[in-house]
């Protein structure tokens, strides 16, 4: 319905062509060699999947499987090697990233097979490292276009064990996610990083229009490891472009004025459309 929106004028900010270019894990993979990136891996069948996922787990520690499409941790897991085997089989500790799981210890087989509806579902899987600064919590940059226009951190419980009180305590339960606006300066090397190399980057990979970036949009990021002048590392772990309330204080205008230049834009172009329509019909 959205599309046949969009051929007919008007502007859709959240056009589904785009969600399927930006709004699905797939673009960890596509854009892994970025500053943003890690050591991910993409799976699009169920042997691919079973091919290379055990080795890497033996060789390279915990990871994160993610299924293509996906919201609130839903098909989301933390995978690592526990001690116990038996036979060639490997036993696995996993934890859902939905709220309330708890770790669950089962044969690796097993686990990979519970994740083989996720092919059908969203075409693939991918395959990250488990960021160990997780308990410092989740940046969350938020666009508007191709500008910052605040942030969001919070400190997240999703695939950290939970406390002795059980999932439901609250201790287990995720703290509020404070706002900033996008001149809050802890957070102004991770905008430069957005606004100038990360996001142009990434529209030239995807092959994407720069005017059909959505009017708002998020990116979500873990603190990865921090370099040799102690100064922190971003890993992007999701983006989210259809779904991205609620936002910062400072949001608002911004989007606002983003959005007015944006449908001027729009209206220049039928203008100069209509007028190329009036020449050649001279």
């Amino acid at each position: 319905m959205l599309r046949d929106v969009a051929a007919h004028g008007p502007w859709v900010s959240a056009h589904p062509d785009v969600i399927l270019k930006m709004g699905v894990k797939e673009v960890l993979y596509r854009t892994k060699h970025l500053g943003w990136g890690s050591d991910t891996h993409l799976y699009r069948t169920v042997a691919e999947f079973g091919a290379a996922f055990p080795p890497r787990l033996q060789s390279s520690g915990p990871r994160v499987i993610k299924q293509n499409r996906g919201n609130d941790g839903l098909g989301v897991w933390k995978v690592e090697q526990v001690a116990t085997r038996t036979g060639t089989a490997y036993t696995v500790r996993i934890l859902h990233a939905q709220r309330g799981s708890i770790p669950e210890d089962l044969p690796l087989q097993e686990f990979m097979a519970r994740c083989e509806p996720y092919f059908a579902w969203g075409g693939c899987i991918i395959d990250q490292p488990f960021q160990p600064r997780l308990p410092d919590g989740m940046i969350r940059c938020y666009m508007g276009i191709d500008k910052v226009v605040g942030f969001g951190h919070q400190l997240i419980k999703a695939l950290i064990p939970p406390p002795p009180e059980g999932p439901d305590s609250p201790a287990a339960q995720p703290g509020p996610r404070i706002m900033h606006g996008p001149d809050a300066a802890s957070f102004q090397a991770l905008r430069t990083k957005m606004e100038t190399e990360w996001v142009p980057q990434m529209i030239d990979i995807l092959g994407a229009d720069p005017a059909a970036l959505p009017i708002i949009w998020d990116a979500d990021f873990l603190y990865g490891p921090r370099d040799t002048a102690g100064n922190d590392s971003y890993v992007l772990c999701e983006i989210n472009v259809s779904s991205c309330f609620a936002i910062p204080d400072e949001a608002p205008a911004a989007i606002a004025k983003l959005t007015l230049a944006r449908c001027r834009s729009a209206a220049n172009d039928r203008d100069r459309e209509e007028s190329g329509r009036k020449r050649r019909s001279q």
